[in-house]
């Protein structure tokens, strides 16, 4: 079997994965994180990826032909972007393209989500196609203006948050409630206990948003003390009203055209629920993971671009 191979060493997952033009694999492993802390330093999760990557990358027993081995090299394709744990992987990724005498293909962190979520979803054509795409994480709550860009995608962002993340919402969330980190799947298993409806709509200005009002609410109704179940519903709802007004308005503006979600966010089963008509990756495609590189890598080498 031809493949390409990736690596993804994001703040939050070591991943390497395997793609042959129609199948996938990857094989990913959680960095540890102490009961009470809300992620590692950038220096820590670079050591663990360090530790992590042979163990990991065993998982995936690839035995056949390489095309050629991609990596994520930062966050995002503008040149400002820098985050140190991406090291790990694109550095592993070219010792190893050496070796073998392949081609190395960098792409970014971002890039990689989208080819994911457009694979796990059933819808590769969307690479080819312009489209809106929530990118939602941790570190990032962007909706961006997807267009075709060889064998790979252009992002532009067209939308975001001014302040706090989805993911530091929800973890921050989690944290309040006891929850371990990252607490989306805890969260998310919770906020079904509840009955209420009750959520905050943060003002939008344009196509962007704060939700460090939303954050506020959140600790005003854990501290009223309120059930832990209704308390996590209120942010999820929150996180609800604002993904769909904002889609609303970028539809109005760019016209109608596929809205894709990814990121770790995008695993939430009230978003997926609400968020009708979109399309979303499979939840293990949602996380962080290596394969949406190594269909990019795929495509990069078999399609000349």
């Amino acid at each position: 079997m031809k493949a390409a191979l990736a690596f993804d060493t994001s703040n939050y997952t070591t991943s390497c994965a395997v793609f042959d033009g129609e199948s996938g694999r990857n094989a990913g492993r959680l960095l540890h994180v102490e009961p009470g802390k809300l992620g590692l330093r950038q220096s820590e999760a670079l050591f663990a990826h360090v530790r992590q990557l042979p163990g990991v990358f065993s998982e995936l027993k690839h035995e056949g032909e390489v095309l050629a081995v991609g990596a994520s090299v930062k966050p995002r394709e503008t040149e400002d972007s820098y985050m140190p744990c991406f090291l790990a992987g694109a550095s592993q990724g070219r010792v190893l393209a050496q070796a073998l005498g392949v081609p190395f293909c960098a792409f970014s962190h971002q890039q990689g989500h989208i080819a994911a979520a457009a694979w796990s979803s059933g819808c590769m054509e969307l690479l080819d196609t312009p489209h809106l795409a929530w990118q939602i994480s941790g570190g990032t709550t962007e909706l961006l203006l997807v267009r075709p860009q060889g064998a790979a995608v252009a992002c532009d962002i067209i939308g975001a948050t001014t302040d706090v993340s989805a993911g530091q919402l929800i973890d921050r969330t989690g944290q309040l409630l006891g929850l371990s980190f990252p607490s989306g799947k805890e969260l998310d298993a919770l906020s079904k206990q509840s009955e209420s409806d009750a959520c905050y709509k943060p003002k939008l200005d344009g196509l962007y948003f704060s939700l460090s009002g939303v954050e506020h609410k959140v600790k005003q109704l854990f501290e009223s003390g309120a059930q832990p179940a209704d308390v996590a519903a209120f942010a999820l709802r929150s996180l609800v009203s604002v993904f769909r007004r904002v889609t609303e308005r970028a539809m109005e503006k760019y016209g109608d055209m596929p809205v894709l979600f990814s990121g770790g966010v995008a695993s939430n089963s009230m978003i997926r629920q609400a968020m009708a008509g979109a399309l979303f990756a499979e939840p293990e495609y949602s996380t962080d993971n290596a394969l949406g590189v190594a269909i990019l890598t795929y495509r990069a080498v078999t399609m000349g671009g």
